[in-house]
């Protein structure tokens, strides 16, 4: 006896055509025209990536009160319920 709560008959083929029907909905959207003039390893290899950000360095008394503003900021923030942080 099958004892899952969302299919108290225990039939599967149903589960098994709604996720063939959903598969069969993505795929139709996809395009496999190859007749782009570009493909995503030519996008890839021309070189476009993340360039991630220099920030310009600081002493260590301003990073110091920098830290102190961001706690500050986060311990009066409005919201606290539910941040998953216990002090």
């Amino acid at each position: 006896m099958n004892k899952d709560p969302l299919n108290p008959n225990g039939d599967e083929s149903d589960e098994e055509e709604l996720i063939r029907s959903e598969f069969e909905a993505i795929v139709s959207g996809l395009s496999l025209d190859e007749s782009a003039p570009t493909t995503f390893l030519d996008e890839l290899d021309r070189g476009d990536h993340f360039v991630p950000p220099n920030p310009p360095s600081q002493t260590p008394r301003s990073f110091f009160f920098s830290a102190k503003r961001a706690v500050m900021r986060w311990l009066k923030r409005p919201f606290h319920d539910d941040d998953g942080v216990a002090l």
